[in-house]
């Protein structure tokens, strides 16, 4: 599962560009999904950011914004959150979740402190581009790491 603040934006490109990671690595094996801290939900990604995951042939036009719980972090087996903040309330509502959960950009390495993805909400498209093309390189080169963690899943 991927964090940010609405879950229009930031966590939707990941989760996108992530299935369509696994799509080929895993096809079938995983459940890729995002939430926010503060989302409402039901709301569509933005469209700018449907937009930049295009470039990965992402389909991103029926996301649709869900808030985090506690039932949606007991449910994850892997958490990356973009920002500090969305790490730190992660573990506020589930302590045991610090074993899994990880600030997207500091993964595989634990604890909530680093830089954080900025968020592109309001920006122009070239913002949302230039976001999206990060997370696809942090997942490229994170990738074969989440792999490791998904066989130790299916295998154990």
């Amino acid at each position: 599962m991927f964090v940010c603040t609405g879950n229009t934006c930031r966590s939707p490109m990941a989760e996108a560009a992530l299935r369509v990671l696994l799509e080929r690595e895993r096809p079938g094996k995983t459940d890729v999904f995002s939430s926010g801290t503060g989302a409402a939900d039901g709301f569509p990604a933005t469209r700018y950011a449907i937009e930049a995951s295009k470039m990965w042939d992402c389909d991103m036009s029926d996301h649709k914004s869900q808030i985090l719980t506690p039932e949606l972090i007991d449910d994850a087996d892997l958490i990356l959150t973009m920002a500090p903040s969305h790490y730190e309330e992660v573990i506020s509502q589930s302590r045991s979740a610090e074993e899994k959960t990880y600030l997207f950009k500091n993964f595989p390495d634990p604890g909530g402190t680093g830089e954080k993805v900025d968020d592109p909400i309001g920006q122009t498209l070239d913002k949302y581009n230039e976001t999206f093309l990060e997370i696809g390189e942090y997942l490229g080169k994170n990738l074969d790491e989440i792999l490791k963690r998904i066989d130790r899943e299916i295998n154990a």
